[in-house]
């Protein structure tokens, strides 16, 4: 797993106890622009595959919000960094529209290619709620709760992070008994 932030590759480690080794590689990716997340992943892939010489993954993650016609996107850590909550919600004053949706892409990266694996969580936008989670937590909701009132395992069980290894999990079994 490359990737600057530890607690991600624990994450993800973590999820394929069993089923693959996953070791976390600290490099720093050049962060490359596209509209498409998966498209970010794969750039991000192809760099780290051509340092490392090695299969990886590297994944990628985006903010959709409907009213604002998909904005953050593929930029919601700058916009996260730069606005926060605050002014998303500042943004979105007297909008009825809500919807919302959180897209990750995986990137696994070997010698014979790049593929994306992509997982998406609907909600909606609210008012702040919950003492746990980080960046948009508070103000996504899933179901009727907030990302940030969830337990950390649930919230790690349906994220769009898990949806989208889920679908990687998926590949490999299928590779390995074909």
């Amino acid at each position: 797993m490359v990737t600057s932030n530890a607690n991600k590759a624990r994450e993800v480690a973590a999820y394929f106890t069993g089923v693959l080794e996953v070791e976390h590689v600290p490099l720093e990716c050049p962060e490359f622009r596209h509209d498409d997340v998966g498209e970010i992943a794969r750039g991000k892939a192809a760099y780290a595959y051509k340092v490392l010489s090695r299969p990886l993954i590297v994944d990628d993650t985006a903010f959709f919000i409907d009213a604002l016609r998909g904005f953050p996107g593929p930029y919601a850590a700058y916009v996260q960094d730069t606005i926060g909550n605050a002014g998303i919600l500042k943004l979105m004053e007297g909008m009825e529209n809500r919807g919302a949706h959180f897209e990750t892409a995986i990137a696994f990266a070997q010698a014979d290619g790049i593929r994306i694996f992509r997982g998406v969580l609907p909600g909606t936008v609210v008012a702040p709620r919950g003492a746990d989670g980080f960046g948009y937590d508070p103000i996504f909701a899933y179901e009727g709760r907030t990302l940030a009132e969830m337990p950390l395992v649930e919230k790690s069980r349906i994220s769009h992070r898990a949806r989208a290894l889920e679908a990687f999990r998926a590949w490999i079994e299928r590779e390995r008994t074909s």
